[in-house]
């Protein structure tokens, strides 16, 4: 037997419901399984948190966690700004009503097509490099339109503990710290809207006190550089990097010791940062937990000794799960049975989808109440780098149906 993670206080329940409505009424409304269902009041929660952890500090959704449309147009008006990385992300964010002007776009070798669907329409671009910038600001020249340009920098720190580290190495992402100020100077002297600077070290951290330590090295290198640049940035984006707790012993983040720490170290900022607004960017943080992945029992199989529940969902729909999404080692989300009442007998059994590979395996040995073909399986964390994320064309097999819960 192996241990899993433990599953989130919001659905810990025997049968399990879902915003008041049991896991088969979802099914049922959904016309089928596989089937993710997101609770918007477990979001709007999580969000009540940040703000009352974080005064004076605005939030940004990074869309790449989860860009379900119901989800993104629940979520518009309760963030302060929306986060892209792509054309089409674009495209759904402003589909979501999110005023252009909090949408900002990042990530590497953006198409000039890209590049000027998002001048067009008013949006900040974080610039990844120089070039970027030239061809930004001569798309902005050839149709006529002021751009919104940021710098995203490449800071010289790495967040300690985080599960992907994105500064304090040679990296495709960003500016690098010493070159930022020559072509933030560059850009504010083509005319440019000057928007500010982002900065991200890393994500997926569950140390506190890492996350501090960011903080305040991200906010003395915001400094540094707009003393540099000779220009307030209007907004410093300092990253985001909070975990969730997957695995087991994984403990979730102290957000009052963050919040603290960041309200001090905002006092103590440069004076080139006087007037400067400050966001964090969070993804999986707010929408992460919020999630649950249903499939059914196909097939229950015994073989050498072990037993196997075969279900009609897996890696194609949740390959983060199945430990396939950059986990050194295979570790268990957290699981249950759906339909199992809270008296029901254990037993231990692996939980397989219907792929053809051996990777394809939601849980690895894990202690469960008995089920039976027919019965749901519950995988929790499913809110974030689930169905986006994931090799949906793998084999052909069907699409999963999502749907939005706690939100009108």
């Amino acid at each position: 037997m192996k241990p899993m993670g433990a599953i989130p206080t919001d659905f810990a329940t025997q049968p399990l419901a879902i915003a008041g409505r049991t896991a088969e009424d979802w099914v049922a409304a959904a016309g089928d399984t596989p089937l993710f269902v997101y609770d918007m009041a477990v979001v709007a929660a999580r969000i009540a948190r940040f703000r009352a952890a974080f005064g004076g500090i605005d939030l940004h959704y990074a869309i790449k966690a989860n860009p379900f449309a119901p989800l993104l147009a629940a979520m518009a008006p309760l963030v302060d700004g929306f986060d892209i990385a792509s054309g089409g992300e674009l495209t759904m964010a402003l589909a979501a009503e999110k005023p252009p002007a909090t949408i900002s776009f990042a990530g590497p070798g953006k198409r000039d097509d890209e590049l000027t669907a998002a001048i067009e329409a008013g949006i900040t671009i974080n610039l990844e490099s120089a070039s970027e910038a030239t061809r930004a600001l001569g798309i902005a020249d050839r149709i006529g339109v002021t751009p919104r340009l940021a710098i995203r920098v490449n800071p010289e720190i790495e967040l300690r503990g985080s599960g992907m580290r994105m500064g304090g190495r040679a990296s495709p992402f960003g500016i690098d710290a010493d070159r930022a100020a020559t072509v933030a100077r560059d850009v504010i002297a083509a005319g440019a809207d000057w928007r500010g600077l982002h900065i991200f070290a890393g994500s997926q951290a569950l140390d506190a006190g890492a996350i501090i330590e960011t903080q305040a090295a991200t906010m003395a290198l915001a400094g540094r550089l707009a003393e540099q640049i000779g220009v307030m940035p209007p907004l410093v984006n300092l990253g985001g990097g909070f975990g969730i707790p997957y695995f087991p012993g994984e403990v979730p983040l102290d957000l009052a010791a963050i919040g603290e720490a960041l309200r001090e170290t905002r006092a103590n900022r440069s004076p080139a940062l006087g007037d400067t607004r400050f966001a964090i960017e969070l993804g999986r943080w707010l929408v992460g937990e919020a999630g649950v992945y249903l499939t059914r029992v196909i097939d229950r199989k015994e073989s050498r000794g072990e037993t196997f529940l075969v279900v009609d969902g897996g890696l194609h729909h949740q390959l983060a799960a199945t430990g396939n999404l950059g986990t050194v080692v295979r570790r268990n989300y957290p699981v249950s049975i759906a339909t199992a009442s809270a008296d029901t007998a254990t037993e231990t059994v692996s939980v397989v989808g219907p792929l053809c590979t051996p990777l394809d395996r939601l849980a690895d040995r894990v202690t469960l109440p008995i089920a039976q073909t027919g019965d749901l399986v519950a995988v929790f964390m499913a809110g974030a780098y689930g169905l986006t994320a994931s090799p949906t064309a793998f084999l052909g097999h069907s699409y999963p149906r999502e749907l939005l819960a706690g939100h009108s």
